[in-house]
């Protein structure tokens, strides 16, 4: 028997999150990661009521490859902004297994300082197998955060080069760590995600690592000069860091404020902020008939036989695809 705590008030909710009670924030949470449509209602109520709330944080997306040291750096930088007055929330992405379906969800212990800290929240979400290893629900996750006065919240992504463009998509600042390796300290990243970030880190600037570190900063430097700007009227930095010394941790969060300065000057973060709220509506809008489309009586029963086809190769996507829709089209087309 599988128990479940009382679902409580919409009112509940959002007493508990605006007084920035962690524990009800967390439910809060959970609630908005729910598939189930009573909880996906009361998730957007909620949302709502909040919304006037939201808005005023720095959204910074971090990625970088396994092993570049995420956990370590964000636990630096995350307890250097709360001795400066932040709040800081923090929304690990972790990758869900493609053979159990399980999730490793263990940021906490790998940031074990600002776990402990009350003034900070930390968030592991499992990817939930969706597209790039971005949590279904992180924006919604981010909003609620920021109706509980948190006024930085860093998105950790799986690191794995497919979910960076989906956090840029939601994040004012895009920070990539790659590692320092004599030449190699491309390795394992995508120049598309290079030219997603808004500033690149050369994490692992300590002890026999610092002497790579120099020679990978020096290179990105020269490199960064060749790609292309995301902004006109920015140009992407590179610096050299650790989480273990704390090396750059204050010189990179005086970029990301001189980047919050320069987009609020002319007005380009309400501009940002804006189309991401668009394109939000449009992935919701995409999840959203996708459930319509397997929830369909006819296709649920047609589409183990039309999946068992395509994978042995006696036909196409395509055709399967255009019979799957023909017979949802018969209802809704």
């Amino acid at each position: 028997m599988t128990f479940r705590s009382p679902r409580l008030s919409v009112e509940a909710y959002e007493r508990g999150v605006i007084d920035g009670d962690r524990g009800m924030l967390a439910r809060a949470v959970t609630l908005v990661e729910s598939r189930s449509e009573e909880d996906r209602q009361l998730a957007h109520n909620l949302l709502q009521r909040v919304l006037p709330m939201t808005g005023r944080s720095h959204r910074i997306g971090i990625t970088g490859v396994p092993g570049v040291g995420k956990s370590t750096f964000i636990d630096t930088l995350g307890m250097r902004l709360l001795e400066a007055g932040h709040r800081v929330a923090v929304l690990a992405i972790d990758p869900t297994s493609q053979l159990s379906g399980g999730s490793i969800l263990g940021d906490k212990t790998r940031m074990h300082r600002l776990a402990l800290d009350p003034r900070a929240f930390i968030r592991p979400s499992p990817s939930g197998l969706s597209p790039g290893g971005v949590a279904r629900r992180t924006r919604e996750t981010m909003l609620l955060c920021e109706a509980a006065k948190y006024d930085v919240v860093l998105v950790e992504t799986v690191g794995v080069g497919q979910g960076e463009t989906a956090v840029a998509d939601m994040v004012d600042f895009f920070l990539v760590l790659v590692l320092p390796g004599a030449g190699d300290e491309l390795q394992g990243i995508k120049k598309g995600v290079f030219e997603l970030a808004d500033t690149l880190v050369v994490n692992k600037a300590d002890g026999e690592g610092e002497r790579l570190a120099n020679i990978a900063l020096t290179d990105l430097k020269a490199a960064l000069r060749y790609l292309p700007r995301k902004r006109a009227i920015w140009q992407p930095r590179a610096l050299a860091a650790s989480g273990i010394t704390g090396r750059g941790i204050d010189e990179l969060w005086a970029v990301i404020e001189e980047h919050r300065r320069l987009l609020e000057a002319n007005g380009e973060l309400t501009a940002l902020r804006a189309a991401q709220q668009s394109t939000w509506m449009w992935a919701l809008i995409r999840e959203r008939l996708e459930d319509v489309f397997r929830q369909h009586p006819d296709v649920s029963s047609t589409l183990p036989r039309i999946e068992r086809a395509v994978e042995a190769g006696t036909t196409t996507s395509s055709a399967a695809a255009d019979e799957l829709l023909a017979i949802f089209g018969r209802k809704y087309l």
